[in-house]
This record gives structure tokens, sequence and C-alpha cells, in this order.
């Protein structure tokens, strides 16, 4: 049972000497299993930054103040911008090295370095990639010659503090991995600041995994059943980011007021692959692709290949639908200040410490020597301010989702592959691991004209393609076809450049300048200024594809499916100054169905986007105005819509079962909120989780259930009658919790949507079992769903409904995302913090998201939040999930997060009067 009911109790403020015999205790713990000798108050206290009186800090041509507020968050004063990256770069070491170390080991694939033989298959993996290489490439070919002394400088900050510290004085992890490794830190670089825009682009990358999982479908669902699935996207209930404009055909140029119907849709990439399959009901046929993607049946290979995806760190959050961000901006016209008021929340995984870090970067003087006066939110590790304001303008980023990412079969020899029926030799490299407490592992680097072959990194996956159904034109499978990966990211680009170009720019054209270098990740970035102007402007890299639409693996061998080249920037969607005075940007379409280039087909659905839209535009009508409060507020609205859909079917269901019955009534006069101590709101998602676990879930293969989740299924081979019970065998789900199918997402929304009205639809329909007759229409199947809601429930809350509340179900851990996940069990308690109990849900706009398929511990959080406010920028507000220091019982490890949890703003100053009345600690960085 959980231990809390609404979270951590407030913490009352405790000076030096609290925190101190906090330590104390826990360190006696400690002692008494073994490690006390070693581990004391010091060894804790020992990397705990300074932050008063005087540093020197060799390389600076004049003095840098530092000013932390209450909450420990710094703000930088310097004369030049070298002077004031390298302080940045200190700064941000003292509070984030080991997350800094970390990250760079992982963009590098040098993990085994510091971790071992465990992570010797991840580096494999990304030194197939090439994330580094690629960034090494940025930085000698791509970047200028201002961000390189950017980034030198931010380097120099980095180990000016590494050159004095070493050990337990950088972090608690480094006295903690002493145990089993003599690793030392090696110099900070250039390369690693860049190569973390890689790890950003792989998380953000696009629909790779609806790409598998599509693939993998085909062994227990028909293409007419998959593309149920994956509903078209719903243009005409939720809007897209920019409804309407057009493409000149001749200029390439795009016109948001343009006339949408002028778009030929010649460019769309709309090579769909056909198939066909025979199946006995929803979920029990086999399904074998016909057409020119020639890859539909890719199975137990493919699988392994999303395994293997699944061992990288994904520092933002498991890859899918799932990922997303909420971002709007309303203009003066309906605000109460008069100008513009901006909203940002990226949905990220919840991790310790927050994957942000606060921060200000102002020039005493702005002019030729010193560019900035910046604030938001940045990155551990790398110079620049990634989301927030300047003095004249803000910006904000929600994931754009575009399908930059392809996957392609290759017809493969020892010596090379096939490609326009001529064999072509492999691009090689060869990379060596170092293991810690190991031998090197040496691996040869095979890639392709569609780039690096991933499934070289895997012994299952040397097989992939062996089943995969293909055209009579196809060449012959031999011992199978490998796979390879095409990503925009592994070429080199300028989003280094972007970063510094956003921070100083000015106005919107200054700052469309600098989006058309934002190449890699695409986001979308919204944009509003002092002077009263909004504005959209969709960035990226894109392809445009010759066959094919990105939605299942393609074949290599066919110059047909190549990319074409990419969307020209200036054909990339934009809005300024729109009539209605507000943008909403929540991973919805950004187009409507008629532009004339593919940028994905895999949209979030726009559940989230159009309940912003409809709370922006209830406050407004009747010439309403909107206020910080009411931002602020909308970004706690947790109601969900599935629940709104949904529960007029549930009440209207005659329950016989008193028992299940009382659970019932819960749901009569709810208002489909989702707060924690909600007891209607606990069931509903327990229903829900049930219903799709009864309709698809039971349904899938093996490849995308729950791993551990066994049932009795027909084998996917088998194609006779479907009442032959004699032939169910056993079979074990494979997939993590938080990737498993279906997700519960607002794809799903619009699943059950479309068949909802249709209470004899397939997929109400399950098969009979020994002991289980089938359900045979969707009024059975909810009322087996409220029942097994009920008694699922009882278990987990107790048989009390009374008792039942939301949050307790729905709980948020903070853990370390190294020794907090695998480290010895006491090192982990001394890391990671909580549960809290939270409310929200998935794809509310308080997305606390859960996968339906795998429980309801939460898996996306608003990682961040802030509303800006262009009339008076020291009115802003913000708050970060944890805190500003990744040192364990440093007193802002997590004093952000319980009034994160309660959905309050801190006060954000920005004007240099502002952030001397807030401040609490001055350090003054000396050359």
């Amino acid at each position: 049972m959980p231990a809390n009911k609404s979270g951590p109790a407030p913490k009352k403020k405790r000076g030096r000497r609290g925190r101190l015999v906090a330590l104390t205790v826990v360190l006696l713990l400690v002692a008494g299993i073994g490690f006390g000798a070693y581990w004391g108050v010091s060894t804790v206290r020992a990397s705990f930054p300074e932050t008063t009186g005087s540093l020197k800090l060799p390389g600076l041509t004049d003095p840098v103040d530092v000013v932390r507020d209450a909450n420990g968050i710094p703000q930088i004063y310097a004369d030049t911008d070298e002077d004031l990256f390298r302080a940045q770069g200190y700064v941000q070491a003292q509070d984030r090295f080991w997350e800094m170390d970390v990250r760079r080991h992982m963009t590098a694939g040098r993990l085994s370095e510091m971790f071992g033989k465990s992570q010797v298959k991840t580096d494999e993996f990304l030194r197939t990639l090439g994330w580094h290489e690629v960034a090494q490439k940025e930085y000698d070919t791509k970047l200028s010659a201002s961000t390189k002394k950017y980034l030198q400088a931010y380097s120099a900050g980095v180990n000016a503090y590494l050159k004095d510290h070493q050990g337990s004085a950088l972090s608690l992890e480094y006295a903690a991995l002493g145990f089993t490794n003599d690793y030392k830190p090696e110099p900070w670089t250039p390369v690693d600041s860049v190569a973390w825009l890689k790890a950003m682009a792989w998380d953000l990358r696009g629909n790779m995994q609806q790409e598998i999982d599509r693939s993998l479908m085909t062994s227990r669902f028909t293409p007419q059943q998959i593309a149920q699935l994956y509903p078209e996207y719903p243009y005409q209930r939720n809007r897209p980011i920019v409804d309407g404009g057009s493409v000149d055909p001749a200029t390439k140029e795009f016109d948001p007021k343009g006339n949408s119907n002028s778009n030929t849709g010649t460019n769309s990439g709309t090579g769909k692959g056909t198939g066909t399959g025979t199946g006995t009901g929803a979920g029990t046929g086999t399904g074998t692709g016909t057409a020119g993607n020639a890859t539909a049946g890719v199975q137990a290979q493919l699988s392994s290949l999303s395994k293997t995806l699944g061992q990288v760190p994904a520092l933002l959050g498991p890859n899918g639908n799932g990922i997303g961000s909420n971002s709007w901006v309303v203009s003066g016209e309906h605000t109460t200040t008069g100008k513009p008021l901006l909203a940002n929340d990226p949905h990220l995984a919840p991790q310790m410490p927050s994957l942000w870090y606060q921060m200000g970067l102002h020039c005493r003087t702005t002019g030729p020597k010193c560019n900035y006066d910046v604030a938001g939110f940045t990155f551990s590790g790398m110079p620049g301010v990634i989301i927030g304001h300047n003095q004249d303008i803000s910006w904000g980023m929600t994931n754009l989702g575009a399908d930059v990412s392809d996957l392609y079969l290759e017809k493969i020899n020892a010596d090379g592959y096939l490609y326009d029926g001529k064999q072509q030799p492999f691009l090689t490299r060869q990379e060596t691991i170092k293991v810690a407490g190991g031998e090197s592992r040496k691996i040869t680097v095979r890639s392709t004209n569609n780039g690096p072959i991933v499934s070289d990194r895997d012994d299952e996956l040397a097989g992939v393609g062996k089943d995969a159904p293909v055209t009579n034109g196809a060449p012959d499978r031999g011992d199978g076809y490998a796979v390879s990966l095409r990503w925009t990211a592994l070429s080199p680009g300028k989003s280094m450049d972007a970063v510094f170009e956003l921070n100083r720019a000015k106005d919107w054209t200054s700052f469309r300048k600098a989006a058309a270098d934002f190449e890699v990740p695409s986001q979308n970035l919204i944009y509003a200024d002092t002077k009263g102007n909004i504005g959209y402007q969709a960035p990226g890299t894109i392809p445009i594809r010759g066959k094919g639409d990105g939605t299942y693996p393609a074949p290599g061998w066919d110059p047909a499916y190549q990319w074409k080249g990419v969307i020209p920037q200036s054909a990339l969607p934009y809005e300024y100054n729109p009539k209605r005075g507000f943008i909403v940007t929540a991973n919805q379409a950004v187009t409507n169905a008629k532009y004339p280039y593919l940028i994905t087909k895999d949209w979030g659905y726009g559940a989230r986007s159009q309940r912003i839209t409809d709370l922006i535009e209830s406050k407004i009508k009747d010439g309403g105005k909107v206020s910080t409060d009411d931002m602020q507020s909308f970004q706690t609205d947790n109601s969900s819509e599935i629940a709104r859909l949904l529960t007029p079917y549930l009440t209207k269901i005659d329950i016989k079962d008193k028992y299940v019955r009382d659970a019932q009534q819960l749901l009569n006069g709810w208002d489909f909120t989702q707060e924690p101590d909600s007891a209607a709101a606990a069931y509903f998602n327990a229903v829900w989780r049930n219903t799709l676990k009864l309709a698809f879930g039971n349904k899938m293969p093996k490849e995308l259930r729950v791993q551990g989740q066994c049932l009795y299924v027909r084998p996917a081979s088998d194609t006779g009658p479907a009442d032959d019970q004699n032939k169910l065998v056993r079979e074990c789900g494979e997939r993590t919790g938080d990737t498993a199918q279906p997700d519960g997402g607002d794809r799903w929304y619009e699943v059950v949507r479309n068949i909802l009205d249709d209470p004899n639809n397939a997929w109400w329909h399950t098969e009979d079992r020994p002991g289980h007759p089938g359900l045979k229409n969707r009024d059975q199947l909810l009322a087996q769903a409220m029942k097994d809601a009920r008694y699922e429930l009882t278990s987990k809350l107790g048989k009390n409904i009374d008792n039942w509340a939301w949050g307790r179900l729905h709980q948020m851990d903070l853990t370390n995302q190294t020794l907090g996940k695998e480290g010895p069990g006491f090192l982990q308690s001394l890391l990671n913090r909580g549960p809290w109990n939270l409310g929200g849900g998935e794809a509310a706009v308080d997305a606390t998201g859960w996968n339906a398929a795998g429980g309801y511990k939460v898996t996306w959080v608003p990682s961040m939040r802030m509303v800006v406010n262009l009339a008076d920028l020291d009115k802003s507000r913000w708050i970060n999930l944890t805190g500003a220091s990744g040192h364990a019982y440093e007193a802002h490890y997590y004093d952000q997060t319980d009034k994160w949890a309660k959905g309050e703003l801190l006060p954000w100053a920005f004007s240099e009067d502002a952030v001397k009345k807030a401040g609490k600690d001055t350090l003054t960085l000396s050359p």
C-alpha cells in the first residue's frame, strides 16, 4: 500500500544544523551495513558548491558575479561573452558535473568506461550510430567561429572546476564509483557539448517505434486492422497549429494566408504499401504485406531491434506517441497586461535531477564585446539557454514530431550490399570499447548508402528480414536481410549556432533566422516580443521521400525509396500575429491535410492542444482577458477527454453485481477532472486500462505486450477455425511497461471513438477460452472492464471505495538515472526521492502520463513550467521538477518538487535590480 496520500509533506525551512542532523542519521544507517567508515558526513558534503565569497577562475578578463536566489538558481553577470560562458561552465560543473559526465559518455558510446561490462551492448549500438563522430564533424566544418569560441570558453570553465575537484569533491556518485572503479573524469571538450544535441534528437526522432510496432503487428492483424489502430488525424475536431496557408509551387515559400486548395500534394510521399491478410475476429488473423514497402512481416527480428533501442538511455523519456509538450502564446489584445503572455511545459521522463537547469546569463553592458541578456532553462553540459527569454523576445518549444528517420531492409553479403541491381562496398570503421574492470572490445561498424547497419549489434538481429514478405521483384533473401538506419541527425548541422542566435535575437526576423539553423531536432518554436507580436515557426531538416511514407521499413535496394532531398526552409509553416490572437502547439498536426510535403503520418492526435484552445477561447469570448494566473491555471488543467467520451456509455450499462455497481456509481456526476484525491478518476482510469486490455491488448503479438504477461493464444501462424481451442499456446509479453501497447494515449482515444457507436464491431469481441466464454459486443466488454477494474483497485487500494484516490495509484518517483537505478540498494535510497501522488493523466494538459498496458505509474511529467510576461519580465514565473543541485542532501536537490506537484510557480527575477533583491548568495569569480 502506498505510504502517503498526497505526496511528501511540505517541509519547513531548516538551517544548516537541521540538514546536518538529517545527513548524520542517514549515514549512521549506512554505517550499520558496513560503509560508515567511508561514508561520513564529510563525504556527502564534500561536493556541495561554494556560493559565497571569491574564487579564482583562470582565463577570465574581468571579475564575474554569480548571484543565487533562495532556490539556488544562479544569475551570472560578466563583461564579455567568453567570460559569461566560461563562468556558466564553471557554475554548471559545481552543481551538475556527474550528470554532465554520464551524458557525454552516453553520447560518445563510452558508458562501459564508467560502469563496466553491463553497458557494452549499449556502447556498441551508440558507436554504431556515431553521435560523437558526427558532433566532431559539426564542430570542425559547420559551426561559426563565435560559437566555437563560446564552446571553448564553456569547456575551460568546466575544466577549471575539475582541476580542483576530484572523487567525492565532485559528487557523491564518484565516491560510490570508487568502490569498484578507479575512473577519473577527463577534461571537458567542446564536442562533448555539441554531442548532447544528438541525444536530444534521438529521443525526439519521430516515429521509429511506431514503424517497428506496425511491422510487429502483422503477425496478428491484417493491414486493415492495423490501419484502424493508427487512425487518420481528426483535422475537423482538433485544429492544426497552422490551419491554412499554402506553398507557392514556383518559389517554394509558405504563405500562412494563402489558399491551401492550391497545394497539389505532389511531394507528399503517399506511396503506401498495401497488403493482404486473413483474420477471424479482431486481432486473431495473420497478415502479410505484399506491396512496395516489402517489409510488413518483420517479426522477432524487429522486436529484437526494439529491445536494443530500448537499452539506449532515454534522457528525455521513452520514445513514442507519449513524448510531447505544451506551449501557447496569447497576444496582448486578449491579456490583462496588454502584452503577450507565453507558456511552455515540456513533457519528459521524471528523473533526478531534472534535465533542466535554470539560469540567467547577463552582460553588465550589452554591446560588441558582450551580446547576451537572457534567462531560462539550460542543459547542463551546454552553453546558452534552450528555452526562455531575453530583454526583447521570449520563445518556447514543443516536439514537432517530424518523421526524420527510416529503417531500411538491406540485402548484404560479406563484402557489401545490393543497390539498384549492383553490389556496393560497405563504408566501414573500427571502434574500440574500453571496459572498466575488463578487456576492451573491438567492433566493426558497417554502413550502406542509407546509414549504419544497426542489425550488426545484436546476434538476434543478424537475421533481420528472414521472414519478411517481399514482392516478386525483391532479391533472394538468402540468410535474411539486414536493417540500416537513415536519420537526419547523422548528417552534420548547425543547431548549436541556432542556440546562440535564439539567445540574442531581438525581433521576429532574427528569430526566424535562428530557427532556420535549428536543424535537428525539429521543434515547434513559438514566439512573443515586448512590442506585442506573437508568432510560430516550424524549423528542422525534414526529408522528402520517394516511394513510401515512413510508416514501415523500406527496401534499401530499391532507388525509388531513397530520400529525394529535404523540405525547403522557406516552405516550412509559420504564423505571425494571426487574427485569432493566440497560437497553441502541443504536438498536434502542424498543418492541414493539404500541405504539399509529408512531415509525418504519426502526429499526436491533438487532445491536449484542443483542450488548451478551448480554455483560451472560453476565457476571451465576449471580450474576456487572460491573466498570468489563468496561464498558470491552464497548465494544471487535468480534465480527461476520454472520460468525457466514454463515461456516458459506462453509466448506462446495467450492472447486476452490487459490488461492481457501487464502483460504477462513482462515475455519476463526475466532472472528468483527475485530482489526486479523486476516487472517480481512479476507477475510470482502471476501467479505461481494462477496456484497452480486453479489446486490444490481449490480442497484440507478444512483442508488444507487457513483459511477463502470459496468455493462452492461437499461434500466429494458425489460420484454421477460430473455435479450435486445442491449438492454444502460452505466450508471454516482451515489452517494458513504459513502452508496451496499448499505451492509452490519444491515439487510442481515436481508435475507441471510431468504434464506440458500433456495438458489434469486431474489436469488442474476445475469443472463447476454456472456462471463459468470449465477449460478444461493446456493452459486454465494458461491463467486464468495470468488473475487472473493481477487483484490481480492491487489491491495490482496498475494498472500501471511500478510501480510493487517483494519486495513490498514480505515483511519481524521482530516480537518479545511473546509480539510482542499478546501484546498491543503500545508494539508491541516498540518491532517489519519492513517491509523490499526482493528479493529471495521459493526454491531459497536466500531462502526468502513464502507460495503460504497464500500469498507473507516472512515466511522463511537465519537466518544467514557465509563464513569461512580456509586459514586465520580472513578473514572469517558472519552476523546475527538482532543483538546481545534482548533489544528494544539498538544500536545492529537490526543493522545488513539492511546489511543482501542487502546480505552483516561483517568481522569476530578470532585471538586475530584481535579481539583486531576490539574491541570497553572491560568489565572485576573479581572473
